[in-house]
């Protein structure tokens, strides 16, 4: 269904409204990461959840899950 003429305007003013923002607001976002990285302490305890010579095999997974195990009805 098409817009009315009132629901365009609408929709054209507040895309300009977001046009007119968005540099301010990469700004922001630029200046939050900055402060982040800078203000946050390093991450020591990080550590991976698979060690990294182990693989994730999905086919194995399929195989185990509870839709794989139950038996079709005849």
């Amino acid at each position: 269904m098409p817009n009315t003429p009132q629901q365009q305007r609408r929709t054209d003013r507040i895309e300009s409204i977001l046009g007119l923002a968005t540099p301010v607001l990469n700004l922001v976002l630029a200046a939050g990461d900055r402060l982040s990285r800078i203000v946050a302490p390093p991450e020591e305890d990080q550590y991976a959840i698979r060690p990294a010579g182990e693989r994730l095999e999905l086919a194995e997974l399929r195989a185990t899950s509870p839709a794989a195990r139950r038996q079709p009805e005849a």
